[in-house]
């Protein structure tokens, strides 16, 4: 076997690409990280923003929360519809181009390939920040550990939809469930205690306000916030990779877990 069958695996005829589509569970791993590891860091780079304002951004933070799972909701119902008219695969390159032209297509596809590039470096290096907070001893190899990461993801990606789905499964379910078990512990701790928990770690008093609330502010700390957004798109895209009928499958799988 040649060097390059190992790394990327051996080539495929044109009759084996339906054996290679994904159903879905394999398929939430396979798309459905990058939009979970933008809600990972979209909160916290809201809140960044909002820290200067010491509590009163604890209580601006609220809306802008809901104002963005209300833009969520919206996109989920629209690209329902998108899955539906574009079944070969609909993202926002598509969908411009067939209605708006050429122009606004190309506009859109350079908007998408600035927010994945962006968004995979933003997503390692808050990942490789979160594990150097757990492991401060890794503190002096961050640069290091984000460049085997991105490489891991690469290659991962290379061997094909299948394999990266595979692969990316244990992280991913790892993730949600944990994430659930966060919310379960968190809600019950509330409920049992009056509505009033105590912290295992006391957090520090929040600041004095330094900043006044503006319009400006609120809109810097909403974008920062829609970063968690990222990657909602990426089914759209992908919907050619899911085992036919790919586009009901993907509609009432949706329909059934909302």
């Amino acid at each position: 076997m040649r060097w390059s069958d190992r790394i990327l695996g051996r080539r495929l005829a044109s009759h084996e690409e339906e054996g290679q589509r994904v159903g879905v569970l394999a398929g939430i791993p396979m798309l459905g990280l990058d939009a979970l590891s933008s809600s990972a860091y979209g909160p916290e780079a809201a809140m960044t923003i909002l820290l200067p304002l010491g509590a009163a951004g604890i209580v601006s933070l609220g809306p802008i929360i809901l104002t963005i799972l209300a833009l969520l909701i919206i996109l989920y119902f629209s690209y329902r519809q998108t899955i539906a008219a574009y079944p070969n695969g609909g993202g926002s390159y598509t969908v411009a181009k067939e209605n708006l032209g050429v122009r606004p297509g190309l506009l859109a596809a350079a908007a998408l390939l600035l927010d994945y590039v962006l968004n995979v470096a933003v997503g390692i290096s808050a990942g490789i920040g979160a594990l150097v907070s757990a492991l401060p001893v890794l503190h002096p190899h961050i640069l290091a550990l984000c460049l085997v990461t991105l490489a891991f993801v690469a290659f991962i990606n290379m061997r094909g939809v299948k394999e990266a789905g595979v692969a990316f499964a244990l992280p991913t379910y790892l993730f949600v469930g944990t994430l659930f078990a966060v919310l379960i512990i968190g809600i019950f701790r509330t409920v049992t205690s009056g509505g009033h928990p105590a912290a295992i770690v006391l957090p520090p008093a929040l600041p004095a306000a330094t900043g006044t609330v503006t319009l400006w502010l609120l809109l810097r700390a909403f974008a920062s916030g829609c970063t968690a957004m990222t990657g909602v798109e990426a089914v759209s895209n992908g919907v050619s990779a899911f085992a036919k009928p790919s586009s009901r499958t993907l509609n009432s799988r949706s329909h059934g877990s909302s």
